[in-house]
């Protein structure tokens, strides 16, 4: 299934291999893996990357997957520094991720320098941590006329840096040979069917295949291709755990437009989860009460900073719903023209400054006395009908 994912050519006939190394570890002196002809070859995984400081600045790479293998997982070493002692742990139903993260650098146009192979690094951020100190590492011992070494090196989450090991100097001979206990494994796709074996005893690829989630890659073409979102976007919705669910909710709920609700999701819902460390789905808002606000804001019943009044108090958990809120408070939308003429009357004869400024063609500071009319009304008027009747009185 991960070499479907990962668009790999699935061998239907596969081998097993003994690798051979002493090590702790290794009690039996060999690894049974898959070196001459492993389950799946030939890969590759598309993704985005962005290169800026903002989420528009995306560039489309492709990583190229050479094989998955079937592999023996070894034991794994536990060093007691106080007791100067290592011990051996043999129970490897763990089903935890480990990665080996191999690192050379070298100048463009130059060959590849020596690598470094920093070992069983068990989470994305320390790959990432654990990568991005060795290239510093490696680029600070050439830079003073020194030998990068070929070893094998550890990652110190504590101290962020990685520690020798052991070397790996002179090229070690596996002495690799066909896994004499173990047949091919053979596996089929549905025109390969054998008529007289149980089909519950055989692999069958394509029904593998069916068994796919749906991935992350079709959900985003999807997301963009139907909602007319950004793609940087849609790597928001699917990479945040329950978001893509928290805006289609929203979506089937509201006639509002996904760019609008885009918006509503990253500058605020997301802002206020991480300000509290919270996941989307210990939200305090749920897609239903943002979805009844931003339909509130939608049919002009609330203006856009009262919709912002509601929002936080949603975030505090409150049993009232958006209505009630704007209720409560009274940030009903204030559209009575002849109130609001009042409202600007007031607002010109305080900031008369302001006014003989706009009337000389600084017509930015329009937009200060539109924030005092809606500071005087605590957000609730109509910014369109203010911004049209200050126009009128100063400019006519």
């Amino acid at each position: 299934m991960t070499g479907l994912a990962l668009n790999c050519t699935i061998n239907k006939k596969s081998l097993f291999d003994r690798k051979h190394y002493f090590y702790a570890d290794l009690p039996a002196g060999y690894q049974i893996t898959q070196q001459r002809l492993p389950i799946a070859v030939n890969g590759n995984l598309t993704y985005r990357q962005q290169v800026g400081t903002k989420w528009n600045q995306m560039v489309t790479k492709n990583a190229r997957i050479k094989q998955l293998q079937l592999e023996q997982d070894s034991g794994k070493s536990l060093h007691d520094d106080a007791r100067r002692q290592t011990l051996i742990d043999l129970n490897r139903a763990e089903g935890q991720m480990r990665v080996d993260a191999n690192v050379s650098i070298h100048r463009p146009g130059e060959p590849f320098g020596v690598r470094t192979e920093v070992k069983n690094l068990n989470s994305a951020r320390f790959l990432a941590k654990a990568i991005d100190y060795e290239i510093m590492r490696q680029c600070e011992i050439l830079d003073t006329g020194g030998t990068i070494l070929n070893e094998t090196r550890a990652f110190d989450y504590k101290l962020g840096t990685t520690i020798p090991m052991r070397d790996k100097e002179g090229k070690q001979d596996y002495r690799f040979m066909p896994e004499p206990n173990l047949p091919p494994l053979i596996l089929y796709d549905s025109e390969s069917l054998p008529t007289k074996i149980d089909r519950d005893q055989i692999i069958n690829i394509d029904s593998i295949r069916k068994r796919l989630p749906v991935l992350p890659s079709v959900i985003r073409e999807r997301l963009v291709e139907q909602f007319g979102i950004l793609p940087e976007h849609s790597f928001i919705l699917v990479n945040e755990d329950g978001l893509q669910e928290y805006f289609e909710t929203i979506v089937t709920m509201t006639s509002v437009d996904p760019k609008k609700i885009i918006g509503w999701l990253i500058n605020d819902l997301l802002g206020h989860l991480r300000q509290q460390n919270l996941t989307v789905k210990q939200s305090p808002v749920s897609a239903v009460s943002l979805a009844e606000l931003l339909m509130l804001l939608e049919n002009e019943s609330i203006s856009s900073s009262a919709a912002k009044q509601v929002f936080q108090e949603l975030c505090k958990g409150g049993k009232n719903n958006p209505a009630e809120i704007v209720k409560e408070n009274n940030l009903g939308l204030l559209k009575d023209k002849k109130e609001l003429e009042e409202i600007c009357d007031g607002i010109l004869k305080l900031h008369q400054k302001q006014v003989d400024e706009i009337r000389q063609g600084n017509h930015k500071i329009m937009n200060k006395l539109i924030g005092l009319v809606q500071k005087s009304t605590k957000g609730r008027a109509d910014p369109v009908l203010v911004k049209k009747i200050l126009e009128e009185k100063v400019l006519s």
